[in-house]
Formats: C-alpha cells, structure tokens, sequence
C-alpha cells in the first residue's frame, strides 16, 4: 500500500495548490486493528476494522486550517482539498503559521528502528482468543475466592502512516502494536471492592510477557489492596512504582512544551540552564530505539528526530518547542512532541531501598488529582503499601499528596533498576523523602 500512499499524498498536495494553497501538508494513515476482550470466560466483545484517513493542513495568505476526511474517492477528494482551501482563505491572518524551514528536515536517521513485526500476519484468531483465555483463567485462579469480576483483553494492530509536505518532505512508517491485559475486581470489606489491573504492550508480539504473568499480575495487584486503610498524615518517604512514575512526572512535564510557555502557563518558562530537581533527576528523549513504542525518525511536522537530554542531573536543559512556537517565541524549534523518555535507572532494587528506607508507602496507583502547570503546584490521590524495613504492614488509599513540583523534585533521592518497558516512558521507580501524605 505504500506506494498507494504517495500517489495519494502528491495528489492531494497538487490540487490544494491548483486550488490557491500557499503550501499544504498531507498526512495520510491507514490501519487494521483486531480488538477481543472476555468475561465470564465468553467473549464480551470481538471487534475487527480497517480505517483510512487522509488530514490536510492548509497554508494560504498566511492563514491555516487542518481537515480530515475518510471519503478517498478522487472525486470526492477533490471537491474536499478544494473547499478546504476557500474556507482557509475566510480565516483570521496569523503569520506564524508555516511550514518549517526545509533544512530541519535533513539530517533523518535510516536506522531500523523495528517497529513492524514481520510474524504479525501469522497471528491468527485462534491465538488471540487462546491467549486472551490464559490470561482471563490465571487472573481467576490467582485472585481465587475474592473475584468479583474479571475482564481480560487483546488487542493488535498493523499500520501505515504517511506524511508529505508541498516544500520537500515525505516520510512513510509501517508499525505493529499487540497488546494483553486484565483487570479484576475484588470483595473486601463491608461495600470496598478494590480494583486493579495490568497489562503490557509491545511492538512485537514475542516482546509480550507470557498471558499467565499477566493475569496472574493484575490478581496480584488488586489482592494487594484488601483491607487497606487511611493513615494519619505523615511526612515520609515514598516510592512511586515504575509503572506510574508517568502519570505523577506528567504534571511536571505540562510546563515543558512550548504552547505553555507561550501562554504564560509553564512554571519552567524561565528555568533553562538552572536547578530544577536534585541531581538524581536526568531525562533523555531518545527516539533511536529499536522497538520502542516511541520510536521514530522524523516528527509530525517532518522534522528529523534526535536525542536529546532535556533535563541533565536536575539541570532544565530543553524544551519542547515546535515550529509555530518556536516562531512565536523566538526560539530555535526541537520538536513538538516525546519520543522515548528515559530516565537512567539506579543500581539496587525497590526491595533493597525498602529495606534502607525504614517506614515508608510503596505508591503504586494514583487516583484522580490535578496539577497546575502555571505554578507547579500538584494535588493527587495514591493507594499502595504502608511498609518497615522492606516489610509490607498493610495497604493505604484514601490519601493524598499535594506539594510543588519545584520542591517536590528537589527532593528526589534514588531511581531503581526496574525500568519500565511497556511504554513509551521507561521510568524505573523513583524514591523521594521528606513527603508530606495527608491522611486521618
């Protein structure tokens, strides 16, 4: 198909300029996804589609629009790219809208960054549903007499994408993604029924845990969560676990992108080249890994992909500043989106800092939560375990942090060596001390 697509792309390109477009870029994906999910050990739902989508932005007398349309028919596309630029022209002028310079589109890597699997035609139905089974049958064995509900679930998918510009780039992805996963509900006391899941994706189904493991994980974690209880408000150490280290870390990286600090809405505006958390804080954005969920060669606005530290021993180091941020602020662009966070993880296990740590909550969920990217200022629920010297005591929720992002990473002490995989954001667990968690 991919041929298909450029055709397609420098079709689209030519009539918006026949039509009066200035420049235009043409993005063009299409996938088929097969999605099956069981409860009850029957199938709850099987879901099979393919869909194909073609967006174009349009650039003329220094306005801009972006449209999408599924209807691919020449005629049809025609008539769209065509009302699509008379539309554009009504618009309000904002001369910063352009495409990017073509000499940020040189310099594109030609590593194989492994993002198809080359076995995923042989996945056949039989192996998803018998791999959703596994999964569904060691999350009720595990969680035993305690299930309430079970939900497991499959899903993978092949994609192209395509993206070509009228000033010079094109640049086409092929990708695979296959996903497993579980969530059980569990009887606790009195009208508690705690709830917990887990789950891994991959680009390559062999990259993928055993189905066992997974259900067998996801009984685990909501297991884990009985009889858990309030605390009083305590100031200790905490360790937020791997998994959900992105979900706090992404209030602090709100702040980072060049829309807030354009809009007066980041609290790291003015913060390059200082201190903005301790030194055991570095973040690296490399999308130059083979198999990495964000993995690529070039951004969505085609601008070659490169590694970058943005964050170097608690040192705010870069931004992320797309083209029409970049000319709004003055700045020189990097790109408008991650690829692969990396946070380089510490040498012992979560177990051995536990044990060094005295009393402490093992953080592994947050509920709800909010976080203000103008000051900082971060309010969330967590559940985990309350432990002492490396032991468990018993499961906590129904608690909160609420601190500053500024402060609060300052006071991070230690990563693990527990990077996690099954993301675009391979976070090992992070220690910090000194944490006020509000309870009783």
């Amino acid at each position: 198909m991919k041929q298909e697509l450029y055709d397609l792309a420098e079709r689209a390109i030519k009539i918006a300029k026949s039509a009066g477009a200035d420049d235009c870029r043409v993005s063009i994906g299409g996938e088929r996804f097969v999605e099956i999910s069981y409860r009850d050990r029957k199938p709850e739902n099987i879901k099979e589609a393919s869909t194909k989508g073609l967006q174009v932005e349009i650039f003329v007398n220094k306005r801009y629009s972006s449209q999408s349309t599924s209807d691919l028919r020449p005629e049809s596309l025609k008539t769209f790219i065509e009302n699509a630029v008379a539309l554009t022209k009504l618009l309000a002028e904002d001369p910063f809208r352009t495409l990017p310079d073509p000499k940020y589109y040189q310099g594109r890597s030609t590593i194989d960054l492994k993002q198809y699997d080359p076995d995923y035609e042989k996945v056949t139905p039989e192996n998803r549903h018998s791999f959703v089974k596994a999964i569904e049958e060691s999350c009720l064995a595990r969680g035993g007499d305690k299930v309430i509900s079970v939900t497991a679930g499959c899903y993978d998918s092949h994609s192209e994408q395509l993206l070509m510009t009228s000033n010079g780039f094109d640049g086409y992805e092929e990708a695979s993604v296959f996903y497993g996963g579980a969530e059980m509900t569990a009887k606790d006391e009195g009208d508690r029924r705690p709830a917990e899941y887990s789950f891994a994706v991959a680009l390559s189904r062999k990259a993928l845990p055993r189905p066992e493991d997974i259900g067998a994980d996801a009984a685990a974690r909501a297991l884990s969560l009985l009889g858990a209880k309030k605390i009083r408000t305590e100031t200790l150490p905490i360790i937020i676990e791997n998994r959900v280290v992105s979900r706090f870390g992404g209030g602090f990286m709100q702040a980072m992108f060049g829309r807030s600090i354009q809009q007066k809405q980041s609290f790291l505006a003015d913060k390059k080249g200082q201190k903005v958390a301790s030194d055991a804080l570095t973040l690296i954005d490399d999308p130059f890994i083979p198999g990495g969920l964000g993995s690529r060669t070039f951004d969505g606005e085609g601008m070659a992909a490169k590694k970058r530290v943005m964050i170097d021993a608690g040192v705010m180091k870069d931004f992320y500043v797309d083209w029409y941020y970049s000319r709004k602020l003055g700045w020189e662009p990097t790109t408008g989106s991650p690829s692969n966070l990396i946070i380089p993880p510490g040498k012992r296990s979560v177990k051995e800092i536990m044990r060094d740590l005295g009393r402490g909550i093992l953080i592994t969920g947050f509920i709800g939560g909010n976080s203000n990217s103008t000051t900082g200022d971060t309010s969330i629920g967590i559940t985990g375990q309350l432990f002492e010297k490396g032991e468990p005591v018993h499961p906590v929720s129904e608690m909160n942090i609420a601190d500053n992002h500024l402060k609060i990473w300052q006071r991070l002490a230690e990563a693990a060596n527990d990077p996690y995989e099954y993301s675009q954001q391979r976070f090992p667990s992070l220690v910090f001390t000194d944490v006020v968690v509000s309870g009783i």
